[in-house]
């Protein structure tokens, strides 16, 4: 009989679970045009507004869809969002797996203990910081003044409110080129209903502190450039 070991006993992590079935909706995208219009018919919309959706997203929930509604409307509403983005995000996505897609049971054994990003991933206020980091310099301040506004709306919603405004946050991110970490939005609308404050926080911690970094290391590098100007003068 063969025995397995521990570690390759280990169930998957909540991330493991939620970058599952982000990368089985994407591929699902990619692979059924049909699906993928079906899917993105429920942004914005209750369950009972999607009956469309059901017949992609119920085989992919896990338990069987045997899991409160409060989540399901979750899965639901990342796959409608994940649905409505360009064509060409999906050609990106199964050409390049992500970090999440090469775990396996077991690897870490061999592997190093895995950053904070790599376990909980990038959250919606990082995102929107890296939006406001790759703007130009002339679009630098109206970018950074819709990105606040836009994390400071979010934030303050509930969650049937969240549902509503997050489509467009999402579309805003996807517009600018940034790509939304599915699987932490996935685990931050499911656990909204009880712990709005604390992922609210999250979000705009994340904002400022990956935003000061960015503005930091601008403020250095133009303290080098004029440095290395002044000595080429002298």
């Amino acid at each position: 009989m063969t025995h397995q070991s521990p570690a390759q006993e280990r169930p998957a992590s909540p991330r493991e679970r939620y970058a599952a079935f982000t990368r089985r909706i994407e591929r699902l995208c990619a692979d059924d045009p049909g699906a993928r219009t079906a899917l993105r018919t429920g942004l914005r919309r209750d369950l009972d507004d999607v009956p469309r959706m059901h017949r992609f997203v119920v085989p992919e929930l896990p338990r069987g869809g045997r899991i409160p509604v409060a989540h399901q409307r979750a899965y639901y509403a990342v796959a409608s969002m994940i649905a409505a983005q360009p064509r060409h995000a999906f050609a990106a996505a199964d050409a390049e797996p992500t970090a999440d897609a090469r775990e396996t049971p077991g690897a870490e054994d061999t592997a190093p203990a895995p950053t904070p990003q790599q376990k909980y991933g990038i959250s919606l206020g990082h995102a929107f910081a890296i939006a406001v980091a790759k703007s130009p310099a002339r679009d630098k301040a109206m970018r950074e003044s819709a990105a606040e506004s836009r994390l400071n709306l979010l934030t303050r919603q509930s969650t049937n409110g969240l549902h509503r405004h997050l489509p467009a946050a999402v579309r805003y991110l996807s517009d600018v080129g940034v790509d939304v970490d599915w699987p932490r939005l996935l685990g931050d609308l499911i656990t909204w209903p009880t712990d709005a404050k604390k992922t609210a926080r999250h979000w705009l911690q994340d904002y400022y502190i990956h935003h000061t970094r960015s503005t930091d290391k601008n403020a250095g590098d133009v303290d080098e450039d004029e440095t290395a100007q002044q000595l080429v003068r002298d």
